[in-house]
């Protein structure tokens, strides 16, 4: 088989040096495509991959998301079962025990047997749902671990000022406020 570029040269229209550069010229051409074509693909395949890396990384953060939101609400359950497993009588109500609850203060209602429990600090105030229930320190410790803000301490470690004129002073556990 012979190519064009022979044939018109054997009949004598194109001479050999004409023919030479058109066939650098294609040759050229062909290289410049194929320059311009692989920086066109390229380009398309950054772009794709970069976009895929985004949809991974907005897939991994929604998959965070969700896990921790998941943790939370095991966390809430595990609080509730321990409430609900552990909680204490509040006896017949008779006496009226004040304490602080984040910067209000919440009173409940419990026995005499039940105040000294909560003095001496065997037992602890839970707020779980708005309604607060009363569990075993041991319990309380439990809860404080997964999530601190439920629990109301009644007996609290206090820190000794130097400079407190009334640290001489006792404050009688009986005191009702």
């Amino acid at each position: 088989m012979v190519s064009l570029a022979d044939q018109l040269l054997k009949a004598g229209l194109v001479d050999k040096k004409k023919a030479t550069q058109a066939h650098q010229q294609k040759v050229k051409q062909k290289k410049e495509e194929r320059r311009s074509g692989v920086e066109s693909v390229d380009e398309a395949r950054e772009a794709a991959l970069e976009l895929q890396r985004k949809n991974a990384e907005r897939a991994r953060e929604h998959n965070a998301q969700r896990d921790a939101a998941a943790q939370q609400k095991a966390i809430a359950a595990q609080i509730a079962q321990l409430v609900q497993q552990n909680r204490q009588g509040k006896g017949n109500g008779d006496i009226a025990y004040n304490f602080t609850h984040g910067t209000k203060i919440e009173r409940i209602h419990v026995s005499a047997q039940v105040q000294q429990h909560l003095q001496a600090g065997r037992l602890a105030i839970v707020c779980l749902g708005g309604a607060f229930e009363l569990v075993p320190a041991v319990i309380a410790d439990k809860i404080a671990e997964r999530d601190a803000s439920l629990v109301v301490r009644a007996k609290k470690a206090q820190q000794v000022d130097e400079d407190d004129p009334y640290a001489a002073y006792q404050i009688p556990d009986d005191l009702m406020w």
